[in-house]
């Protein structure tokens, strides 16, 4: 148990990049909030001071559905003795997941197991982000914080060729009923137009109806206020509520506690100056982070390429040893850096790692999970080794399911938002005890996030918000 009794929200994300998003949206509400790459003791908590959220980066996107279950079942316990007021699963607003592999509906159903609760209110759309719900189908805009253009999820160039799980339905209810048989509802756009008590009906009718897991459309910011006044009376009744989606539900719930005088807006943040040399991760196959790539490589960037063959070494001291060389010459030449595994779908090194990983017969989790699990050990020791020789003070994060090993390999504990820069990926401090990364700028960048200048915005400390 933790003595802070003012914690009003508690989640769990699927991967460590989307977390940060999570992070942003409370942060710039004023909820004095601290991710964590575990589940958090309460004495890692009483650290930070009296928190108003917390939250824990795991990797379940990349897990099948019992390692998922045993994993969530854990961490919900966790996240319930802490007494919030809310509980979140947070996704990929793109509700990434199928089936065989981080399967949403796992999550939904393990919730009900460790928490009780009556049904499970489902929020993918996150307008400031792009994406949008209507009548149950998700829309997505093509690059987080860019101006580009709007797709329905079945037809979005990188969501609809997403090498791992592909977006075939863009109405949410048959896509998450592949993944589960409970029984789902929904409060659609026309229903939000109606007062809060009216909604509040019509989600009570769906409940009595026995509907289990509710989605709610959203379009526009005013909407999402709506939304979140009706999450939070929901869980005043029967604390915590447990709610599933994107970081829409932050937004959300930030803004109701803003009017509500909970909380006050963060105004002020830490000067985000320009910065030489900055490094970049990247375990990213999405052709917005290859675009943004190609970019950095055009503006003085040195690339320094995984090869795939990392894949199959027994061991792969080797090649840590090569990478941290290479990245502490440039390093030690001014040199701004990306060291990465691929450059979007189309790079050659996909093919190469598709035809290894048909050789060895894994089925879908197990091949996603050995590729995270070793482009991050990749990324990560090659990364931490050259930064024992040559340290920097930004770092840059980019991929998925890469991400979390990447923090752990460096040795990343806690992250905290310092400064915003593209909406879903801000600048954060790392607490990293006993590793070249304590203490310095380090930015989570998701898959989708920005535009093509992106990596030239964090090194020369441009902020848009």
């Amino acid at each position: 148990m933790t003595e802070n009794d003012n914690l009003k929200l508690a989640f769990y994300g699927d991967d460590f990049t989307g977390s940060t998003d999570a992070l942003e949206f409370l942060t710039r509400a004023g909820a004095k909030t601290v991710l964590f790459l575990d589940n958090p003791t309460p004495a890692q908590i009483a650290r930070f001071g009296n928190l108003d959220a917390v939250g824990v980066a795991g990797m379940t996107r990349a897990m099948a559905p019992s390692e998922m279950a045993e994993t969530l079942r854990e961490a919900f316990g966790v996240l319930k003795s802490l007494n919030p007021r809310h509980i979140h699963y947070k996704v990929c607003s793109t509700f990434d997941s199928s089936p065989e592999i981080g399967n949403i509906g796992t999550a939904i159903e393990t919730g009900f197991q460790v928490f009780q609760h009556e049904f499970t209110p489902v929020l993918s759309a996150a307008p400031t982000l792009g994406r949008y719900s209507a009548f149950g189908n998700l829309y997505a805009r093509m690059g987080i914080g860019s101006r580009g253009d709007i797709f329905r999820l079945d037809r979005h160039p990188s969501m609809r060729d997403h090498p791992v799980t592909p977006a075939s339905e863009s109405d949410l209810r048959l896509h998450l009923g592949r993944q589960t048989p409970l029984p789902m509802g929904l409060i659609d756009l026309l229903d939000l137009e109606r007062p809060v008590p009216e909604i509040i009906g019509k989600l009570n009718a769906e409940i009595a109806a026995g509907k289990k897991i509710v989605f709610f459309d959203a379009l526009y910011e005013w909407q999402m206020v709506k939304i979140g006044e009706v999450f939070d009376r929901k869980a005043k009744h029967n604390p915590p509520l447990f709610s599933v989606g994107s970081s829409g539900i932050e937004k959300a719930l930030g803004d109701v506690w803003l009017q509500a005088g909970l909380l006050k807006q963060k105004e002020e943040w830490e000067p985000l100056a320009p910065c030489s040399p900055i490094l970049i991760l990247s375990g990213s196959v999405s052709p917005v982070t290859a675009s943004q790539i190609d970019w950095a490589g055009k503006n003085g960037f040195e690339e320094i390429a995984v090869a795939p063959e990392v894949l199959e070494a027994d061991n792969p001291d080797d090649f840590i040893a090569n990478y941290r060389d290479k990245m502490v010459a440039f390093l030690k030449a001014g040199k701004n850096i990306i060291l990465h595994t691929a450059k979007g779908p189309d790079d050659g090194r996909i093919r190469q790692i598709k035809s290894f990983l048909d050789t060895k017969g894994w089925d879908l989790s197990t091949q996603r999970t050995h590729t995270a699990r070793r482009f991050g050990e990749i990324l990560g020791r090659s990364a931490r080794e050259a930064l024992e020789q040559f340290p920097v003070k930004r770092l840059v994060i980019a991929g998925g399911d890469t991400s979390g090993y990447v923090a752990r390999y460096l040795g990343i504990e806690a992250v905290e938002m310092i400064a915003p820069v593209f909406p879903g990926a801000p600048v954060c401090r790392s607490f990293a005890a006993g590793s070249p990364v304590d203490g310095i700028e380090v930015n989570l960048k998701g898959g989708q996030v920005g535009d093509e200048t992106y990596f030239g915005v964090l090194q020369k400390g441009l902020k848009k918000t």
